[in-house]
Formats: structure tokens, sequence, C-alpha cells
């Protein structure tokens, strides 16, 4: 069977992990291949990525605006490599790659991993592609709460599964001092304890709730320190709030670091402050980790984070509510240790790539004998 993921990633993070963990945890029967929009040249670190990994990994030469030339080039991939499956990651993947299939007569999956709103060209997208869901044959869903959402469109449950995103825990293992101490060689002065968050610095993760939030835990207790990865529109705003707050040197923006993996075991603790989210691999990684996570409830979070064991759960858009959990975790002699290494033995037992593999291989079995008894037999 050979099942062609459609993608167009602009750098290797979440969901490209999510899709070469698949690939590795698949059977040999089930080939994966994959094709990337160029996006400028950024596809480049995942394929290359792939292809170390022995996986064909082919990037198209058609893009946007040349939507029909774009389908004209996958629906030749496919009919070439003889594809049974298509996979379509993302709103661009999802609504040419849906046009490719249809041509080539074989069926089409959407991943759906939710919706970020955060500019009107990416509403106008992501509005089509919510309609693009309705005709799939079949729509994953990395999450009840995003099925939740899926389902609330008219897209029928028959066509709805939910394969939730997974981590390998063994990634982990321990941490490595060297990125502890570079964690505190980014602040004015070390601190005794660190918040780590991740993302993209967009409206939608909620981060300058995260920094009021900090601006209460730093006046409570001045060893703690804030760091948040990540690029995107808001940071200028961002910078300016955290000056605004007297948090310049306490509350840190480093950027985006291809080696996040290996900064987050160094934190004491995991803040995501998001209005909305699919199920995020931040949050996955951090429990793998031993990190505790106090996070909204928004999305598939509460599916991972099981409120006061792992971490705490808040409402969205209340910096007052994270604060207090912040400190919570913290200033507990045990909470933070004890939370950190139940959360780890959650994720190690719900949400391996071998779980999800499964759910995959029932999926694609399941598609194609549908597709088998509508083909013509002589």
């Amino acid at each position: 069977m050979i099942i062609v993921h459609l993608t167009a990633s602009p750098f290797f993070g979440g969901p490209e992990r999510q899709m070469l963990g698949l690939a590795r945890s698949l059977p040999l029967a089930y080939q994966s291949v994959f094709l990337s929009f160029p996006e400028r040249g950024l596809c480049r670190p995942f394929m290359d990525a792939l292809r170390r990994d022995g996986f064909e990994a082919l990037v198209l030469k058609e893009n946007s605006p040349r939507y029909v030339a774009s389908v004209r080039e996958i629906a030749s991939f496919l009919r070439d490599s003889r594809a049974d499956i298509l996979l379509c990651h993302g709103y661009k993947p999802d609504l040419l790659g849906l046009v490719a299939a249809r041509q080539v007569g074989i069926p089409v999956v959407s991943v759906s991993r939710g919706w970020t709103g955060e500019t009107l060209k990416v509403r106008v997208n992501e509005a089509l592609d919510r309609l693009s869901l309705y005709f799939m044959d079949a729509v994953v869903c990395v999450s009840e709460g995003q099925a939740g959402k899926v389902r609330r469109l008219g897209v029928p449950s028959a066509r709805l599964t939910v394969i939730r995103n997974a981590i390998n825990v063994d990634r982990f293992a321990g941490v490595d001092p060297a990125y502890r101490n570079s964690l505190q060689g980014m602040f004015a002065e070390p601190r005794s304890l660190v918040v780590g968050a991740a993302g993209r610095l967009s409206p939608e993760k909620g981060f300058a709730n995260l920094v009021a939030a900090a601006a209460m835990v730093i006046r409570e207790d001045p060893r703690i320190g804030f760091v948040i990865f990540g690029e995107g529109r808001l940071r200028g705003e961002l910078e300016q709030q955290i000056n605004t707050l007297g948090l310049a040197g306490k509350v840190i923006l480093p950027g985006f670091r291809d080696d996040l993996d290996n900064y987050i075991p160094a934190f004491d603790l995991l803040a995501l402050p998001s209005y909305t989210e699919g199920l995020p691999n931040v949050v996955l990684e951090s429990l793998a980790a031993g990190v505790p996570v106090v996070a909204t409830a928004v999305g598939g979070v509460p599916e991972v984070v099981q409120d006061g064991i792992s971490g705490y759960l808040v409402s969205p858009g209340d910096p007052d509510a994270l604060a207090e959990r912040i400190l919570r975790v913290l200033h507990s002699a045990d909470c933070g240790c004890s939370m950190g290494g139940q959360g780890r033995e959650y994720v190690r037992d719900h949400f391996s790539f071998s779980t999800q593999a499964t759910g995959y291989q029932r999926l694609f079995d399941s598609l194609l004998a549908k597709d088998d008894l509508l083909r013509p037999h002589c």
C-alpha cells in the first residue's frame, strides 16, 4: 500500500514530527511517500530529515497562485507512483489534494489539527478548508476536541476518526546541563526557577496573558523567570508589554529554535495560554520530559493534561488563574516532581506512535476495502 503525504511545511515542527513518527511506525507493507509545496525553500529541513530516514521526499515545482498547474502536478505524481491513498496536512494540501485525488480516483484523507485565524488571509483559507472537509473520504482529528469542531461543520460522524498525536518518550531521557545553563544565560540575572512556553507569537496563542501572569508571579517570587520560544507578528507588541510591566531581563523572547527538544527538559514548568488548540505537541513533549504543565482547557489539552495530577487546567483569557496555578506548582516541594512523573507515565501509556500507527492502519484498510467494493469488476 502506497500512502502519499501532501504537506506545505514551512519548518520542521510539531506536525512534521507527527508525520515522520507515523511513517517510521507503520509496518513495511505501508509505504510512505512525501510531497511538499516548496514554501520558498522553507520545506527543505523536513524533506532532508525524511530522506535521512530513507523515505522518498519530493518538492513540488508548482505552488500558489498556479493552482491548476499544482493540481496537475500532484495528480501526475499520484498516477505515476500508483498511490493508494492521499493523506493531506493543512489547508493548501486539503484544497488542492482533494481535487487531484478525485481526478486520479483514489481515497483522500485530511488530518485536521485545528485552525488559528491568525490573519485575514489565513481565515479565508481556513474557511475554504472547513468546506473541503465535507468532501473528504475521511477526516482524521487529532483530538476529541477537534472532532467536535469538525462535527459541528456538518461532516458526517461516519467519516470522522480520532487518532491522537503521539510522542516518543525516550527522546526526553534527561536534562542536558548545557541547556539549563543556556536558559540561565538568557536572563539578566540567573533564575532559580524557569517557566517555559513555545509557539507562534500570534493572537490565538494567548502569550499576552502569559506575560500578564508573569508580572504577578514575579511580583510574588522574583526568583522565577519566563522564556517564550517562537516568532510571529506579535513579537513587537509582546516586547512592548514586557518593557511596560518592568519585566525586561525577566521575561525573555529568544525566538524560534530548532533544538527546542533540548530546552524543554530544562524547564521547571511549561505554560500554555492558548485560546485554541488541536492537540499541542509541546504539551506532549513537556510531559514526556517529566515537566508539569499549566495550560488552558482548550481543544485536546484536557485529553492530555490531567487536572491536579500532571498539571493544572485554567480557563482561556484568565491571567490571574494562570499565575495562581504556576505559583502553586513551583512553590510546592513535591508537586512539580510528582506531576512531572505522572505526566510522563500517562503519555507513555496513551500517546505512543505504535498506537497511532494502528489507528491509521485500520483507517487505510477500511478505505481501500470500501474503494475496492465501489470499483467495477469483470
